[in-house]
């Protein structure tokens, strides 16, 4: 779930006169084994890893591959987090989870000013490659950027700006990567990771909490964490010494561009939900004052406008994990407690007994599910929104008799 960003179209001439470089090198019958070594001998690759910004888009951080060949003219970053605004019905693409995202190449100069001018850490690491190395990710990278191939259905967990990068490095390593990463346990589910990494973000938190489904609570392999272009990094670092990979190491050098001044994530997820406990008894006493203090206020239909709040949320959820390519939304307990018959109880009176009391059960469920296969993380979401449910059935049972 790495930052994305909406597409640049102008200033490309000097981009695309180091693509046509590349492109006519490779494909042009006169370059002997040679020529090509000392092409590959001169072509630097740098895997550059961007550190999460205060924006909540760029909470994630983000990558990229640098290729420098002054012989080329290249000197630029190639990344796949570019999106646009004006692709065709973009809202409901997004949605549906059916976004296309793009990669292109931007001149190295300008694509790190954006990034020190954000107040981000920029890491660089130089790979050790084969010249054949070296030129098959250049002539990869140059292939993906061209409109005709540059497009792709983004996923956040699964095809990313970060596991494009992955991919890409993974391949033209011989897949050194995935076999020294993959047979290894993460330290961290997909949850767990975006916990952390949006913990800094009160609503953004909250509102991943609630979206995503039992499927990112499930045990991954250090391969798979490289969605977050942080791991990868470290991924890349740590690969010498890994079963399976290269005696004599891939990153020759690991620099900071630039270190920001802004303080690192956290290292494992925080515990939240005293907060929204807290939050969720705060928003009881003030229904409580307001049911005394204004006449017109009755506990009935503070209780009915939580639940009609909840099962809009509810409705939500159910469409995000039914209803659209969202993978991560899928299998969401927290339709035990979030649900679309809620609203139900503004049909008349006759419903309310029934529904305080499936409210009621739903809860109980919610909170022994939290116990059960397949473990989904729900305690945040509890913690704000059971204590309100409770509260509210119980209002429609007394009222209901």
């Amino acid at each position: 779930m790495p930052e994305t960003r909406r597409g640049h179209r102008g200033n490309a001439a000097m981009a695309w006169l180091g693509f046509f470089a590349v492109a006519f090198s490779l494909g042009s019958p006169v370059i002997h084994a040679r020529e090509a070594r000392e092409i590959g001998d001169r072509t630097e690759v740098w895997l550059v890893t961007y550190a999460p910004g205060e924006i909540y888009w760029q909470r994630f951080g983000h990558n990229a591959i640098w290729i420098r060949d002054s012989g080329l003219g290249l000197d630029h970053v190639f990344n796949f987090g570019f999106f646009d605004f004006e692709q065709e019905s973009f809202f409901l693409r997004f949605l549906q989870g059916r976004l296309l995202y793009f990669s292109a190449a931007v001149p190295a100069e300008r694509e790190f000013a954006q990034y020190i001018d954000e107040n981000r850490s920029i890491r660089a690491q130089r790979l050790d490659m084969t010249p054949a190395q070296a030129l098959s990710l250049a002539d990869y990278l140059v292939n993906e950027v061209q409109p005709e191939n540059r497009d792709y259905l983004y996923d956040y967990f699964w095809n990313n700006c970060s596991t494009r990068v992955r991919d890409a490095l993974d391949a033209v390593l011989g897949s050194a990567l995935k076999e020294a990463f993959d047979p290894y346990p993460a330290e961290q589910n997909m949850r767990e990771i975006t916990r952390r990494l949006t913990v800094a973000d009160y609503w953004l938190y909250l509102g991943l909490e609630l979206g995503m489904g039992a499927s990112v609570d499930q045990p991954i392999s250090r391969w798979y964490e490289f969605f977050i272009p942080g791991l990868l990094a470290d991924g890349m670092a740590q690969l010498p010494d890994a079963p399976g990979s290269y005696d004599h190491g891939v990153v020759l050098e690991d620099v900071m561009l630039y270190t920001s001044t802004q303080p690192e994530p956290p290292s494992h997820p925080e515990q939240w939900w005293p907060q929204y406990l807290l939050l969720s008894a705060g928003l009881l006493a003030l229904a409580l004052a307001l049911s005394r203090m204004v006449r017109l206020v009755q506990p009935l239909h503070l209780a009915r406008l939580w639940l009609l709040v909840s099962g809009l949320l509810g409705i939500a959820v159910f469409y995000l994990g039914f209803m659209t390519d969202h993978d991560a939304a899928g299998n969401n307990l927290n339709l035990a407690v979030c649900n679309p018959l809620w609203i139900l109880c503004w049909m008349g009176r006759k419903f309310l007994r029934s529904i305080a009391w499936l409210v009621l059960g739903c809860g109980a469920l919610a909170v022994v599910m939290m116990l059960l296969p397949p473990h989904q993380y729900t305690a945040d979401v509890l913690a704000l929104v059971l204590p309100l449910n409770v509260v509210s059935a119980l209002v429609l049972l007394r009222t209901g008799r």
